[in-house]
């Protein structure tokens, strides 16, 4: 019945500021705006490769919580190490890469509202292999 992940969502306090962290940081291409009959964008889609989005509406997050099931969400990439150099060079703070316990690359950041990304980078040896083609 599922054919994949569509999207993810966010409340982000500055809409502006998250497309520049997820655009100009992350790399992700601007799909479509929400603009109100006003004029006012309110909210964005951009595209996190192939058939996967990131969907950003402003507004006031929800504050943190450690009773919530949101821990992070996963963006592959070609190469952990280097996604982590290029960042880094835009002044954005992210771990080393390390091999995770299912044998695949990973490091870890935050967005502007503090919500955690996971790098990810799959190995021959991923415990992923078999299910990514």
């Amino acid at each position: 019945m599922v054919k994949a992940l569509a999207h993810v969502c966010f409340t982000v306090r500055d809409l502006n500021r998250s497309i520049r962290f997820y655009v100009e940081g992350l790399g992700l291409r601007p799909a479509f705006d929400f603009v109100r009959d006003t004029g006012e964008r309110f909210g964005v889609y951009l595209q996190a490769g192939g058939r996967s989005f990131i969907e950003l509406f402003q507004g006031e997050p929800a504050p943190p919580s450690d009773q919530g099931s949101y821990r992070h969400i996963c963006l592959e990439v070609e190469d952990v190490a280097a996604a982590v150099a290029s960042l880094r060079g835009k002044g954005i703070e992210v771990t080393d890469a390390a091999m995770g316990g299912d044998h695949s690359w990973q490091a870890w950041l935050a967005d502007p509202d503090g919500n955690r990304i996971e790098l990810h980078g799959y190995t021959p040896e991923s415990m992923q292999a078999p299910f990514v083609g």
